[in-house]
């Protein structure tokens, strides 16, 4: 009987890290740290310059190879950041055409402002499946989570 409760602990603990390191299931993120970061064809600095990203720019990181991190973005864009130029400080993007910004996470708060297309969010906190962020200017508010791209 002992080893059949350690044979399902074991089994579940081993089920529970593979969930957990699931690519599908949770994604490595980081975000641009520098000004202004040059995402790269390859990993190298003579590599074609293929963006700039501003500072907070989120991004999933898809590879390592070395100094160098192989990232997409939320339009699936993929390229190649030096890793010394990315954080791990939280950003959204607007991936909607328009994201009202409410205060309070929900639909029945009232507008505080809104976000376009593109714009680039500092993530303040995230309540169920909205987030509060902060637009460059000093406006924060909440947005649906679906309007966004990031962590």
């Amino acid at each position: 009987m002992v080893l059949k409760h350690a044979a399902i602990r074991f089994f579940s603990i081993a089920c529970c890290m593979a969930l957990v390191q699931s690519p599908a299931l949770a994604r490595d993120m980081v975000s641009i740290k520098g000004s202004i970061v040059n995402m790269r064809s390859a990993p190298s600095t003579r590599s074609e310059v293929m963006w700039e990203l501003q500072r907070g720019y989120p991004l999933q990181v898809l590879k390592r190879k070395g100094s160098w991190l192989q990232v997409r973005d939320f339009e699936n864009d993929k390229g190649w950041v030096a890793k010394a130029l990315t954080n791990r400080e939280p950003h959204y993007i607007v991936k909607a055409s328009v994201a009202n910004m409410r205060s309070g996470p929900g639909t029945r708060y009232r507008i505080v402002g809104k976000s376009e297309r593109y714009d680039l969010l500092r993530t303040r906190a995230a309540k169920s499946d909205w987030v509060q962020v902060e637009r460059s200017d000093g406006v924060k508010g909440w947005v649906a989570k679906r309007l966004l791209w990031g962590w």
